[in-house]
């Protein structure tokens, strides 16, 4: 039975309109029997309600696309020759607009290949596949398949407001602030590569000092040395660590001809 579309075509012939005018009726004939695809199309490739209305508008873009370029005469069906045009659109507008933070284009092929394998696969067991069961119907790795999973987040972060996983307090808490123990982590971890770099002779004495915090005289009497050399020996660490951690810095961050060298702190020099 030939379709609404096909319909109009041969009525509007009938009443000799011009060709465009005929063309374009079909065309809009073909559209507005098979909006009902495209939406379907759009429901599949959209994850979340609130994107449906965006990929809703370009499955209809494709679905235009598609009755301007069908051609009858060449025997394949509308639906048959539509779905895959409508289904590139979409794809191609998830790909390069849906993402904040764009993972390869593998990962995201592969993401689409899992998403679908375990929507037929839910059919089948009644309930949500595991990784492993989906990595062994796809011949992939469980690692690749939670890969694939996780790359979704790239679309929409989680909100900083949100809870934090197992924790009542949101993300944002959990974030390094003015006072809070990760604020100078950054340095604490430079700090210690470049205590690695001291002798195991000046590790012990910043250790006996700073970590114990024993006073000068009791760590001279403790290695059989003066205050006055254990006190020398501290300040030449110290310019060293400092010397060190300035030379990095520069390094990253490029030269700079006015660094000034940070004075040691009064209450580090002597006790």
């Amino acid at each position: 039975m030939p379709s609404t579309g096909t319909q109009h075509f041969n009525s509007v012939h009938a009443g000799q309109t011009p060709e465009g005018s005929i063309r374009r009726s079909f065309q809009d004939g073909l559209v507005l029997d098979h909006l009902y695809l495209a939406n379907s199309i759009a429901c599949r490739y959209s994850s979340r309600s609130n994107d449906l209305d965006d990929v809703r508008q370009v499955a209809y873009m494709g679905l235009i696309k598609a009755a301007r370029g069908f051609d009858e005469s060449k025997g394949a069906s509308f639906p048959a020759y539509a779905a895959p045009t409508i289904a590139g659109e979409v794809k191609r507008y998830l790909r390069d607009h849906c993402w904040v933070v764009r993972p390869p284009r593998t990962v995201q092929d592969l993401r689409r290949e899992v998403l679908a394998r375990m929507e037929e696969m839910s059919q089948k067991l009644r309930r949500t596949p595991s990784p492993d069961e989906v990595a062994v119907e796809l011949g992939l790795s469980a690692g690749q398949v939670r890969e694939a999973l996780t790359a979704g987040t790239s679309k929409r972060p989680d909100s900083l407001d949100a809870p934090a996983p197992e924790s009542a307090e949101s993300l944002h808490s959990c974030l390094a602030a003015p006072g809070s123990p990760t604020e100078r982590l950054e340095d604490v971890l430079a700090l210690r590569n470049a205590i690695r770099g001291l002798s195991a002779e000046d590790r012990h004495l910043l250790y006996r000092r700073y970590y114990r915090e024993e006073i000068q005289s009791s760590i001279a009497e403790a290695l059989g040395m003066s205050q006055m050399q254990v006190s020398r020996r501290l300040a030449r660490i110290l310019v060293s660590l400092q010397k060190t951690l300035l030379d990095e810095n520069r390094d990253l961050n490029g030269p700079r001809s006015n660094d000034p060298i940070p004075e040691l702190p009064e209450g580090r020099r002597r006790r």
